[in-house]
């Protein structure tokens, strides 16, 4: 039983390996864009919409509607960056129920880099919103002495989200596996059910999170900067 699908070797080639989270995750990609692609060729603003359109709609409309609930701010920035990370983890975690797939989310790798998106999205949303100076005076609220804590919980915030993704994953395959070789003729359909379920959880959980994260240093610094005012 293997605990990663880094450990899965399908390819190598002198220093050259491919291994199955490489190649999953291209197929997990390549997915999504052609499905992206094939559900987007023929929109309508008028007329009969196409069931593909309407699920689009709907799936557009959830995720602005929890990005405004969670950041009480204007989905419209954050929704390509969120929504690509739930869509990216929702169907590898789906996609685990069909025979030979890898999930790239049981990888350490992956969700590192997951992570590390969520990591540089917190400055680039704030500089975009607040510039350079009004971002990084936020490090230095409400004492310069606070810089390299505020750094550090920076850093811990993303080895948290890679580190908490991955070890869910990782312990929820490995608990359906267990399982289903103790009783393959009771719990497989349950268990395949409620790993869907747990995939879908932890998709959201992480997009909800990196929402958070990302909306958090827009609403700090509007916050200190009330709070300067109101000083004044």
């Amino acid at each position: 039983m293997t605990i990663s699908p880094d450990q899965t070797i399908l390819f190598e080639f002198g220093f050259v390996r491919i291994n199955a989270t490489l190649v999953f995750t291209w197929l997990t990609m390549a997915l999504l864009v052609g499905s992206a692609r094939w559900t987007t060729r023929k929109l309508s603003a008028t007329g009969e919409l196409s069931p593909w359109q309407n699920l689009l709609e709907v799936l557009v409309e959830g995720v602005q509607n929890q990005i405004r609930d969670i950041a009480r701010q204007d989905p419209g920035p954050f929704l390509p960056f969120i929504a690509t990370l739930f869509l990216f983890i929702a169907i590898c975690n789906l996609l685990a129920v069909v025979p030979g797939y890898e999930p790239p989310t049981g990888s350490l790798s992956t969700t590192t880099a997951l992570a590390l998106c969520v990591f540089f999205a917190v400055p680039f949303y704030g500089i975009r919103r607040h510039g350079w100076r009004g971002f990084l005076h936020l490090y230095l609220e409400p004492t310069p002495l606070m810089l390299p804590l505020n750094l550090i919980g920076e850093l811990a915030r993303t080895v948290a989200l890679a580190v908490r993704l991955y070890g869910n994953v990782m312990s929820g395959g490995l608990v359906a596996a267990i399982l289903l070789l103790v009783t393959p003729l009771v719990f497989p359909a349950l268990m395949h059910a409620l790993e869907l379920l747990t995939g879908l959880i932890q998709a959201y959980i992480f997009a909800v999170l990196a929402t958070v994260f990302i909306a958090a240093a827009a609403t700090a610094q509007e916050q200190t900067a009330n709070l300067s005012q109101s000083r004044r």
